[in-house]
């Protein structure tokens, strides 16, 4: 089983793609965000957008692996999808925040892993305005600029800092919203950052204390749920589920374990 001791070269050959194909996105959208960027198209609702930076992002992610690697799969939030036959899928989110994005709010990121048969074994998550790469590869650890990372320890649910969000659909966000109302009086804050991969490396990072949202989509949680979990954090869904669309999770383990019951009995899971 490969590990920080006895690597597996192919692991290290993806996480070398994602990392430079994460930096050359982030590149692209820092410096060649126009000053008139508008909304190109719209996804679950009217404030769900696209950018033409997140087509140009995810075109240039999908061209430089491709090209590199051209029997791989790929998912990515903006259409791309192939199938592959290498056993690896890319799954890419080109711009994670992309209302941040486009209001010129720092708070956006490239989001990039790599799943072998199914299972996320690299994840990079690199944050252009942090001036911040994120990456981890399965059972060795995480980074942020090169340095370990690990999540804080837990404080009492009282004094917990959790992030969370919301999704684009009216009586989703109305259900996320009674949620919040009743979980705010029991920790010591809510912060609602607008991405997602971000607000799991902050749990990696220490940052934050927990994060959890619904209506996640792979592409949004893939990288950070690994980092994170690469952090020592916790990282599921419901009681016995993994991290998915009905629920994401992250958090110190000891509040985890205090999280996780109260979210599943407020309804966290369900609109």
């Amino acid at each position: 089983m490969p590990d920080a001791q006895h690597p597996d070269p192919l692991h290290d050959e993806l996480l070398e793609l994602a990392l430079e194909a994460a930096r050359r996105a982030g590149t692209l959208l820092r410096d060649s965000r126009p000053a008139d960027l508008g909304v190109a198209a719209t996804k679950t609702s009217p404030i769900d957008v696209v950018t033409e930076m997140d087509l140009a992002s995810e075109k240039l992610i999908t061209d430089f692996i491709g090209e590199r690697r051209p029997d791989d799969g790929f998912l990515g939030e903006e259409g791309a999808g192939v199938e592959g036959t290498s056993g690896v899928r890319w799954v890419i989110d080109p711009v994670d925040g992309t209302v941040n994005y486009l209001y010129g709010l720092p708070s956006w990121a490239v989001s990039i892993a790599a799943e072998q048969d199914g299972e996320a074994i690299v994840g990079v998550v690199a944050a252009p305005m942090r001036q911040e790469t994120y990456q981890a590869v399965r059972g060795r650890g995480a980074l942020r600029n090169g340095e370990p990372i690990r999540h804080r320890p837990a404080p009492p649910l009282s004094q917990a800092l959790v992030g969370t969000g919301f999704g684009y659909l009216t009586e989703r966000r109305a259900a996320q919203a009674e949620v919040a109302r009743t979980l705010i009086p029991q920790v010591r804050d809510i912060r609602r950052g607008g991405s997602a991969a971000i607000d799991l490396c902050d749990v990696a990072c220490g940052r934050l204390d927990a994060y959890y949202e619904r209506g996640l989509n792979p592409w949004d949680l893939a990288a950070g749920v690994l980092i994170a979990t690469e952090a020592g954090a916790l990282t599921g869904g419901r009681p016995g589920k993994a991290a998915s669309h009905e629920l994401t999770l992250a958090a110190s383990p000891a509040l985890f374990a205090e999280l996780q019951p109260l979210l599943d009995d407020l309804g966290a899971w369900h609109d």
